[in-house]
């Protein structure tokens, strides 16, 4: 095998180590750059759909995740003054899946699980501390040139994934749009100690409130003892360092919780949050997917997931291109449908959570609420929302279109 045969990905987040997972499963050669010298371990994402864990569980990362991860089988709405609106129980699911339920462990660790996995693999090079910095490709190939370690070199390989995030370099290295809109608040993750489970609390949860919403989750820790996140919505005049301060934050917990008023505040972290798109996902021998291909907003545990979703509909098509048994316009088909469900699916249900989330009339906000305990009593109602939520609608959608 020549250099010119092996697949480069860009990329050593959750979408390029499963890409490079996948693809080597598949017999297809990897070289993946990752711009970081070390993982990163700071709050990201830490929630698991069931179709994941279906895609993850032939490599055994699945098995890795059920050992360290907290099983969520329910989750809730709430309401800041009223408490439990509606429970969703995904055992409503089990006849469709091994996995009726949400794993929440941390996306660092599972980035260690499927880079142990990768770096084991005959087939893969995972090269750190190595910046993509631009991309040429011509009808044979593609040369991506490389910051590593401080010196420019060159990499070619047959095809190229940009798995580098929502400022991807490979994406505006082909002028691909990158449409949509920021939200003009950022996010405030929350780190605690406290447990809210006593309290009622599903170990993902969603409290609305015109001012002040809240998501709530558990997740291991780095001791595995358990950790609380707990994400709310800031004031876009409101400093950075207050909005950091630990004070503050407890400040935030006691007005959700009362109870939280000693807690111990582990890590607090902002981020601007943003609703994206590319314009396309296929430019010749070049590919996107993940954050680089669309980003949201993290409220119902979807992008993560959607990126590990892209990576595992992507390299089925092209390790059938790159073994001759497809022509390369299979991947203009990995375009149409994984582009199709991030602007009908993704967009609208993160777009439609926060809207949920922060209803300020009234009405509307009760009426969205007798909907969702309707819809919580109700079997045949509850598995179509779960359906849609779980995100085995989106994927569905995405198979059927030719």
């Amino acid at each position: 095998m020549t250099d010119d045969g092996r697949v480069l990905i860009a990329g050593g987040g959750p979408t390029g180590m499963a890409s490079a997972l996948f693809l080597t499963a598949l017999g297809v050669p990897v070289v993946l750059f990752e711009r970081g010298a070390a993982p990163h371990s700071d709050p990201r994402a830490a929630t698991y759909h069931p179709p994941s864990l279906e895609m993850l569980e032939a490599s055994g990362v699945t098995a890795d995740l059920q050992e360290q991860g907290i099983i969520a089988r329910t989750w809730q709405w709430r309401d800041r003054r009223e408490g439990v609106i509606a429970e969703f129980d995904l055992a409503l699911l089990s006849d469709i899946t091994r996995f009726p339920y949400r794993l929440q462990c941390e996306q660092h660790k599972l980035v260690a699980m499927m880079q142990k996995r990768v770096a084991a693999s005959p087939l893969a090079e995972i090269r750190q501390d190595c910046e993509v910095m631009d991309v040429n490709q011509d009808a044979s190939g593609v040369t991506v040139a490389l910051r590593e370690a401080g010196r420019e070199t060159t990499v070619r390989g047959g095809w190229l994934i940009g798995a580098d995030g929502g400022r991807s370099v490979v994406r505006k290295s082909q002028g691909i749009d990158f449409s949509g809109f920021t939200w003009p608040e950022r996010f405030l993750v929350i780190t605690t100690s406290f447990d809210f489970e006593p309290l009622g609390f599903a170990f993902s949860s969603y409290t609305m409130d015109p001012v002040e919403w809240t998501a709530t989750f558990k997740i291991p820790g780095e001791d595995g003892r358990g950790l609380w996140r707990c994400v709310f919505p800031t004031n876009p005049q409101e400093p950075e360092a207050t909005l950091l301060d630990f004070a503050r934050a407890a400040d935030r917990l006691a007005g959700l919780v009362p109870e939280t008023r000693n807690a111990q505040i582990v890590h607090t972290n902002l981020y601007a949050v943003h609703q994206r798109v590319a314009a396309r996902y296929r430019s010749g021998r070049v590919l996107l997917a993940g954050d680089a291909a669309h980003v949201n907003n993290p409220l119902g545990g979807m992008g993560l997931n959607f990126g590990l979703h892209d990576a595992h509909n992507l390299a089925a098509k092209l390790a059938e291109v790159w073994r001759g048994r497809a022509a390369p316009e299979l991947l203009d088909r990995y375009d149409r449908q994984r582009r199709a469900v991030a602007e009908r699916y993704l967009q609208a249900q993160t777009i439609a959570n926060k809207q949920t989330l922060e209803e300020k009339d009234e009405a509307k906000r009760v009426e969205r609420q007798e909907d969702m305990r309707r819809t919580a009593a109700d079997p045949a109602r509850a598995r179509a929302y779960l359906l849609r939520t779980a995100m085995f609608e989106g994927l569905r959608a995405a198979a059927a279109i030719d």
